[in-house]
């Protein structure tokens, strides 16, 4: 028996699906060093109270008690929670075989029905249930994976919006029940940094502790799974030095160059900056900066460097609208049934068995920059949706009899998608269909997931799916803004952009280019002689494409946008 690996959530497939993702030995080590950094002076036989509020395999506690130890702490009590008994279990004999003397008090319990148990409705005594230090590695669970009245629940009682995750909730816990001045260390995905969902997240860290230190751990792949970690050393707020700027640490992968800075593994990386190597050969850079998050609680997190915002104020000067002031910037539909909704191959049905309501649709398997390909497999979608009086509502389905007999077969398919009912809208809609209305109209799509960006133009009519997003122009008098979204989206200038200002990216140095990403891309002035030299090439361009000659002309185009934001290429 491997005396390392817990006798519950055996397997990778069982512990994601449980969201468990157990923390290796370095991170954990890493991570409990830091809480021992910032913990300040305090007398050696002070107690200090320590929460893990997952306790998992039990490395996050016992790093921390290693750390607390070898500091010369001997008063320490542990309190820890896990749903899963056998983690529980595993857990407290692991560490009452090392730590025989510490108070040790570990829970089969919810901890998020502890927290809110000790929050609402009760005052209690500090130095009881309030910890000093906290310790934690949340799962990862969608709270919509829970069920529809979980998910509500939670939720609310965490003033969480949209589609949170559980380890938002986790983190509300732990401000709940940390002490004002104790110190947390949590690790956690990257993605509440940067995504919509993770507004309330962002919201809470920034109201309720003092952040310190954040490290976002990007493509390591320190975790069996697919999870982009980052680590967060808070503090829990009182009164002093609330307004101390926070320190941000990135690593991310890189092809760029070659390093003489070697490290053993990329948690040993994290005192350096810039280009590093590790022992299997893989490049990585690290920044060292500061977090900015704007003026608001909620906005986007991301690494302020000086050569970054010195490079961002530059672009900032030569921008005369940001792309969102164009268009808003949405996702393509979603039908929670494609293979009801989508085909390629309706044709194929008896003539008159093909539905009404079919219309083409664009997806990321016909991206290109500036011109989509022509599809081998055309897709088309059957659209249930119009615009009445003004308003957005599902077609008169009976007006409509081969899509009626054609959806009905699916009936009870549709029907099983509970959340279209609860939401008061008819079984055969789209979940996500977007504005009707606009679909005609000339419009600018680009892919969601890409190494490099690909924005192309449509002037179909096309509906666009949900794996990539689309903009279309608020004001048909500046028809040309469409034109010049497509030259700067398409720029190797967008690139540099998307680093020094987002320095977020996926695996295989991919890129997330979504909504709160692409609203703030920059765009010079159209009046100006070098815009208008922009706008007419990218009008060239798509006529073009596919030739060389519109390869060349690119490469022309890519100097000018340079030269628009004040830079040579």
């Amino acid at each position: 028996m491997n005396t390392n690996k817990p006798i519950g959530h055996g397997s990778i497939e069982e512990r994601k699906a449980m969201g468990a993702h157990y923390t290796p030995k370095t991170l954990s080590d890493f991570v409990a060093k830091q809480i021992l950094n910032h913990l300040g002076p305090r007398k050696k036989t002070e107690k200090v109270r320590v929460l893990d509020p997952a306790v998992g395999d039990g490395q996050l506690l016992l790093s921390i008690l290693e750390q607390l130890t070898t500091a010369g702490f001997s008063n320490i009590v542990c309190t820890g929670f896990d749903t899963d008994p056998n983690a529980i279990n595993f857990s407290s004999s692991r560490i009452t075989n090392s730590y025989p003397k510490v108070s040790l008090d570990l829970r089969c319990e919810d901890f998020l029905d502890f927290a809110l148990s000790h929050n609402f409705g009760q005052l209690f005594a500090k130095d009881q249930c309030f910890f000093d230090l906290a310790i934690s590695n949340p799962p990862y669970i969608r709270t919509q994976v829970m069920g529809a009245q979980r998910a509500r629940q939670i939720s609310q009682q965490f003033n969480l919006s949209g589609r949170s995750d559980i380890y938002y909730a986790f983190i509300c816990g732990i401000a709940m029940l940390i002490k004002p001045g104790g110190i947390a260390g949590i690790i956690v995905s990257n993605r509440f940094m940067t995504t919509k969902s993770g507004t309330s997240a962002r919201r809470s860290i920034i109201d309720n502790f003092q952040v310190l230190h954040v490290w976002d751990l990007g493509d390591t792949r320190l975790f069996e799974a697919a999870v982009l970690p980052s680590v967060l050393i808070l503090r829990g707020k009182n009164t002093i030095n609330n307004t101390i700027e926070a320190n941000f640490t990135s690593i991310y992968s890189t092809e760029d160059g070659d390093s003489s800075i070697k490290c053993t593994n990329a948690i040993e990386a994290l005192n350096k900056e810039g280009l590093i190597i590790l022992p299997n050969g893989c490049h990585y850079i690290v920044q060292q900066g500061k977090l900015s998050h704007g003026d608001r609680s909620d906005g986007v997190w991301r690494i302020a460097t000086e050569e970054s915002e010195k490079w961002l104020s530059k672009v900032a000067a030569n921008t005369y609208c940001k792309f969102g002031d164009v268009g808003k910037v949405k996702v393509g539909i979603k039908t929670t049934a494609d293979p009801v909704f989508i085909r390629s191959n309706w044709e194929e049905l008896p003539k008159d068995k093909i539905p009404e309501l079919l219309i083409p649709l664009t997806t990321h398997h016909i991206a290109r920059r500036f011109k989509a390909k022509e599809s081998d497999d055309p897709k088309k979608v059957l659209y249930t949706h119009t615009i009445l009086n003004g308003k957005r509502v599902a077609v008169d389905l009976r007006k409509f009899p081969r899509a009626y007999n054609y959806l009905s077969t699916y009936r009870d398919k549709l029907s099983g998608r509970k959340y279209v009912l609860e939401a008061g809208r008819k079984w055969f809609e789209i979940w996500v269909p977007q504005n009707p209305e606009v679909w005609s109209l000339p419009k600018v799509v680009f892919r969601d997931i890409s190494e490099e960006p690909t924005f192309w133009m449509d002037l179909s009519g096309s509906v666009v799916n949900g794996d990539c997003y689309w903009i279309v122009n608020n004001s048909s008098k500046r028809m040309e803004m469409l034109w010049l979204i497509l030259a700067v989206g398409n720029s190797s200038f967008i690139r540099v952009f998307y680093d020094h200002k987002f320095r977020n990216r996926l695996y295989s140095s991919r890129r997330r280019f979504m909504t709160q990403y692409v609203d703030q891309f920059p765009l010079p002035s159209p009046d100006t002689h070098i815009g208008k030299q922009i706008i007419q090439l990218s009008k060239q361009i798509y006529k073009l494409t596919p030739s060389k000659q519109a390869k060349s002309l690119e490469s022309k185009l890519d100097n000018l946008v340079w030269k628009a934001f004040g830079f040579s290429s």
